[in-house]
C-alpha cells in the first residue's frame, strides 16, 4: 500500500494529528473546569505555614495532577482575610480562582460592617476539607489543673485574669468568648499581631491562658511548658486522649471546632463546582494527605457543596450572635 517506508510514516503522522484534534478538546473538556491553558489559583488569604496555607499547598499538587493543568498558591495577606477572600470574590466564575479559608470568613462580616461583600452569599461552597480543634491551655505557674480551675479563678476575680490571642475576630479570640458568655465570667483580652508573641508570653507567664489549635500547643504540652485544660470540641482527640472536652470539664458544652474548606466565586458554573468537588474529595481520601492533615491535629472531611454550604450558613448565624451579644469590635 506504502511505495516506501517515508510514505508510511507520513501517513501514520498524520493520522495520529487526526486523533489528538479530536481527542484533545474532549479530553480537556473532562479534565478542567475552564480554560485549560490558565493555571488554577489557590487564594490562601492568610500568611505562609498556616493550616489553611498547608491545605493549599497539599491539595493544590495533586490536583494538578488530576486535571492535568497547573495549580498555584498564592498567599495574599491582610485585613483578617478579607483582603484574599475580595479577589475571589471579585474574580471570574470560571473555576480559575479559588478561595481556601476557615471559619474566620463568617467571622467578619459582623466584625467589619463596611465590608463590600458577603462571604456566605458571595461565595459558592466547593467542599469541606477538613476540622481543627482547640485548646484551652495555661502555663504551669498559673496553678490551674483543669478548665473548671480557671474559670473558678476568674468568677472569684473578675477581670482580673486575661487570655491572649492572635487578634481580634479570630477563631482564638471568639472561642474564648463563646466560652466567657457561656460561662458567665469576665476575662481582659489581651489581642497580640500573630500567635507567636502570643505564645511567647503564655510560656512566659504574661498572659493567663488562650485558646490554641492543637498542633501548635502540642509540642509546648509535650516538654511541660504548657497545661492543658480541655479541648473545644464534641469529643476527645486522639494527639492528647486524657484531655477532657469543655463539657466534661463541666463548664458548659461548648463546641468551637474550625472548619476549613474550598470556595469559588459565586456563579461558578455546577459542573465546574461538581467536578472540583468529586476530584478534591478523592483527594483526601488518600492515606499521605490524611497523613499530612493529622500531623497538624486537623481531621480529614469531605462534603458535598450543598452540605458545606450549610456548615458556612449555620456558623454565620452563630459567630453574629455571639459578636452583637459580647459587643466585639474589631478597631
Amino acid at each position: 500500500m506504502f511505495s516506501t517506508f517515508f510514505e508510511f510514516r507520513r501517513a501514520l503522522l498524520i493520522t495520529l494529528g487526526s486523533i489528538a484534534l479530536v481527542a484533545t478538546p474532549h479530553a480537556s473538556a473532562q479534565n478542567a473546569p475552564a480554560t485549560a491553558s490558565a493555571p488554577i489559583k489557590l487564594i490562601v488569604p492568610f500568611s505562609p505555614g498556616t493550616g489553611i496555607d498547608l491545605i493549599a499547598r497539599t491539595v493544590g499538587p495533586k490536583l494538578a495532577l488530576k486535571l492535568n493543568r497547573a495549580v498555584v498558591v498564592e498567599n495574599r495577606v491582610g485585613a483578617s482575610g478579607n483582603i484574599g477572600t475580595e479577589a475571589v470574590v471579585r474574580a471570574a466564575p470560571d473555576g480559575n480562582t479559588l478561595l481556601v479559608s476557615v471559619n474566620t470568613l463568617v467571622m467578619n462580616p459582623p466584625l467589619y460592617p463596611s465590608m463590600t461583600f458577603d462571604p456566605v452569599k458571595d461565595l459558592s461552597p466547593v467542599t469541606l476539607t477538613s476540622w481543627g480543634q482547640l485548646l484551652l491551655v495555661t502555663h504551669p505557674k498559673s496553678g490551674y489543673k483543669t478548665a473548671g480551675d480557671f474559670l473558678d479563678a476568674a468568677k472569684r476575680q473578675p477581670g482580673r485574669i486575661n487570655y491572649a490571642s492572635p487578634g481580634v475576630g479570630t477563631p482564638h479570640h471568639l472561642s474564648m468568648e463563646l466560652l466567657k458568655n457561656t460561662a458567665q465570667v469576665f476575662l481582659t483580652h489581651i489581642p497580640y499581631r500573630a500567635s507567636g508573641p502570643a505564645v511567647t508570653d503564655l510560656l512566659g507567664g504574661q498572659v493567663d491562658a488562650m485558646f490554641l489549635p492543637i498542633h501548635v500547643a502540642l509540642p509546648h504540652i509535650r516538654s511541660g511548658r504548657m497545661v492543658p485544660l480541655a479541648i473545644g470540641s464534641d469529643k476527645r482527640h486522639s494527639l492528647l486522649p486524657d484531655v477532657p472536652t469543655l463539657a466534661e470539664a463541666k463548664v458548659g458544652k461548648v463546641n468551637v471546632d474550625m472548619w476549613f474548606g474550598i470556595f469559588a466565586p459565586k456563579g461558578t458554573p455546577t459542573d465546574t463546582v461538581a467536578l472540583l468537588n468529586r476530584e478534591i474529595n478523592l483527594i483526601l481520601k488518600t492515606e499521605d494527605t490524611q497523613k499530612t492533615f493529622q500531623s497538624q491535629g486537623m481531621d480529614p472531611s469531605g462534603s458535598s457543596p450543598e452540605e458545606f454550604a450549610r456548615v458556612v450558613e449555620r456558623d454565620a448565624v452563630r459567630w453574629a450572635q455571639l459578636i452583637k451579644a459580647q459587643n466585639i469590635k474589631a478597631d
